[in-house]
């Protein structure tokens, strides 16, 4: 029991290190995507080091109450009969027909359903909320501004290249990227940046750009609740025009299909 209740309390002892770690680079680091990259991962340490607080708690908790009479009692019953074969043959073809339902419709309607609402995420034009809306521009939007295609991957490089990009991922915990390169950028364009799952804003951010004309960029998502069953959308916004929307979808059950 001590090593049940030890471990976690060793572990959440290092993820607080790690979290102070964090909170050193988030308040040294000169660029922006890496401080605010750094803040993510300091309220994710942190809720890792409290989640552990909790399971040793409750494994002292679990271990250290009075034991429990688990003693298993059994009655013989003397004229009881096991069912006839007309029987078993019923409640077999009954559970194949069920499992054969199931899988038919896990394979061609509901997975199916799921990854088609992530594409007409993307399709649909949102409108930008007010919350993101909040600085006068001080540079004009160019005739030839523009965003790349954002790409989603779980992992990227040192020069932001995407590490297997994709459009379905499963649920859980990790950081969700979107890459893009940009040119015909100015310092002092307003722009913001907003997640949503299944339509409503979950995140995002509004500032005035101070990162030059070109060049590549990222934009993340890591929540602490981790990522739930559904869609999840992003859109880039420059001067209050749409530039950059994408969508993903978070499921499981299509992972594992291989979709």
């Amino acid at each position: 029991m001590p090593w049940l209740v030890g471990a976690p309390l060793i572990l959440s002892f290092v993820a607080l290190l790690l979290s102070m770690k964090q909170w050193r680079d988030m308040k040294r680091s000169p660029y922006f995507f890496m401080r605010q990259q750094a803040g993510k991962r300091l309220q994710s340490y942190l809720s890792i080091s409290f989640v552990l607080l909790l399971v040793a708690a409750g494994v002292g908790f679990y271990g250290y109450r009075e034991p429990v009479d688990t003693t298993v009692r059994m009655v013989v019953l003397s004229n009881t009969k096991p069912a006839d074969t007309e029987v078993r043959e019923i409640v077999a073809a009954k559970s194949s027909e069920t499992a054969a339902a199931a899988a038919e419709t896990a394979a061609s309607g509901d997975i199916a359903d799921i990854l088609l609402s992530g594409e007409a995420a993307a399709a649909v034009r949102p409108q930008l909320p007010e919350t993101f809306d909040r600085f006068e521009p001080k540079a004009d939007l160019r005739p030839g501004t523009e965003l790349a295609e954002l790409t989603l991957s779980t992992e990227v490089t040192e020069d932001y290249d995407p590490v297997q990009p994709g459009r379905v991922f499963g649920e859980g915990f990790y950081t969700l990227y979107a890459t893009f390169d940009y040119v015909q950028m100015a310092d002092g364009m307003e722009w913001a940046w907003v997640w949503r799952h299944n339509g409503e804003v979950v995140d995002g951010g509004n500032e005035l750009w101070n990162y030059g004309e070109e060049g590549p960029g990222y934009i993340y998502l890591s929540p602490e609740e981790g990522f739930q069953e559904g869609s999840y959308s992003l859109e880039v916004w420059v001067n209050g025009e749409l530039l950059g929307q994408t969508a993903a979808t978070m499921n499981d059950a299509a992972v594992a299909a291989g979709n």
